[in-house]
């Protein structure tokens, strides 16, 4: 009979221990567009009650939800947190123009700028959706410039870098070559509407040169006339020259910023008439404008008169111009710095640093901390972000306790103390003879010093009539 009795608390003790055993849980389960906090991953058993906590992933943002799930009876709760892309929304107007969207505005994708007629951008044509919101030189519409092409005058002198656009309120003076005399206004003025005021003068023939012209000789050859579309011009010893004899050559050089690219640069005056200009005259290459540590140089173009701007990567700055423009002789400037931005140091803490990171601190540098006495309220790593900040403030080390349950006629299995600490449990609640108890039977100390899920209560039976 005894033996039997024996058997039977060995059992119970069995089928307790399979129970216990039955209620923890394994690993938590994981879920899209969310991560397990980095101190809960390693871990394989949790007990009953237990809670572990999860945070968005990276590009995602928390919209509704808790954070939590509890082990209960050897399953987890379901979590009902819900992460969203990050989004940077609009970007805002763009006065005299318009912006247009690639996607959704998510993280990586870009808005674009577009002028109104008449307008022309200013600056990069695109902003890329980041953590931090929309990044890039913001765009600006400006109204076109007013120019005016240079004045073709036939039998003009041509000076040397002479451009060929000109602005408002830019002024000429019109020299006309040997033998030839003016017909109009010497100076004329850029005006508002583009156009020369007043008109351009012609160079005509002087008498001098008509008689000349009679006696030229039989076959000959008046001042070659401009080839516009050339881009090259009259060497100059041939400028001043008046007449030519049939038989006789010019030669032409390409003008600034410009260089040979095939065909003859020599005209020859045959029967009174000269020969075609074949020169090519194309825009000198200034090839690669540098290479720029954390950036990019965005380009216009590689030739004559284009430019390159720098652009740095989310978390640099700028250090030097920012513009290179091509001339004749190659890239003007230097290549600028693409320097990391520096956050200042973190405000004081309570907390212990746990691994050694000495000032300066830059871009993307993480501070690590740890409690020797207490629990750390706050995240446990900061680190400095692309605007120079702290991704948010040290935290504190605090002790965290729960005062030991004041439930009137009740009892527990557990030991009674004064305080608990995060993650201990109580169990069994039990009532005294003629009450029921309403409420959880386990209840467990959180990370913010409260009982979870909440006190039980011990009320009397209610006795039927």
């Amino acid at each position: 009979m005894r033996s039997i009795a024996v058997t039977i608390v060995v059992l119970a003790f069995a089928l307790l221990a399979t129970a216990q055993v039955a209620q923890k849980c394994s690993a938590p389960p994981e879920y899209p567009h969310t991560r397990l906090e980095k101190k809960f991953i390693s871990r394989q058993k949790f007990s009953s009650g237990e809670k572990v906590y999860y945070s968005c992933a990276e590009d995602f943002t928390p919209s509704r939800g808790s954070r939590s799930v509890e082990c209960q009876g050897g399953k987890w709760s379901r979590l009902t947190l819900k992460c969203e892309k990050i989004s940077c929304g609009n970007a805002g107007d763009l006065p005299n123009g318009n912006f247009l969207y690639e996607g959704q505005t998510y993280i990586g994708e870009k808005v674009y700028a577009e002028c109104n007629e008449g307008y022309i951008l200013k600056g990069m044509n695109y902003m890329i959706c980041k953590r931090s919101g929309w990044t890039g030189e913001v765009p600006s519409c400006e109204e076109k410039e007013v120019t005016c092409s240079s004045p073709a005058v036939n039998n003009s002198v041509k000076r040397d870098g002479e451009v060929s656009v000109h602005s408002v309120g830019d002024t000429m003076n019109i020299i006309c070559k040997t033998g030839f005399q003016l017909n109009g206004a010497q100076q004329i003025t850029c005006g508002t509407n583009g156009q020369w005021q007043p008109q351009p003068p012609q160079c005509l023939p002087s008498p001098d040169k008509t008689r000349e012209s009679l006696s030229k000789p039989t076959g000959g050859c008046d001042a070659p006339l401009t080839v516009s579309s050339s881009n090259a011009n009259l060497a100059d010893e041939f400028i001043t020259m008046t007449s030519f004899s049939s038989g006789d050559k010019v030669y032409y050089r390409c003008n600034v910023g410009y260089s040979p690219a095939g065909g003859s640069r020599i005209r020859k005056c045959v029967n009174g008439k000269w020969t075609p200009l074949r020169l090519k005259c194309e825009r000198k290459l200034c090839g690669h404008a540098g290479e720029i540590l954390n950036g990019q140089f965005v380009y216009t173009g590689v030739e004559f008169g284009d430019t390159a701007t720098a652009q740095c990567d989310a978390g640099y700055i700028l250090v030097g111009q920012a513009t290179r423009h091509c001339m004749s002789k190659g890239w003007d400037g230097r290549p600028p710095v693409c320097e990391a931005v520096e956050c200042q140091e973190p405000m004081e803490t309570n907390a212990e640093r746990k691994n050694v990171q000495e000032p300066p601190y830059i871009y993307r540098n993480v501070i690590r901390y740890q409690c020797r006495v207490g629990n750390l309220v706050g995240p446990r790593d900061i680190w400095c972000t692309e605007n120079g900040t702290w991704s948010s403030s040290p935290p504190q080390c605090k002790v965290i306790t729960c005062p030991s349950p004041n439930i009137p006629y009740a009892s527990w299995i557990n030991s009674y103390k004064q305080t608990y600490h995060p993650m201990e449990t109580i169990g069994s609640f039990k009532c005294q003879h003629g009450y029921v108890l309403i409420g959880p039977r386990r209840i467990t100390c959180s990370m913010e010093g409260q009982w979870l899920p909440g006190l039980p209560q011990c009320q009397p039976r209610t006795r039927r009539g």
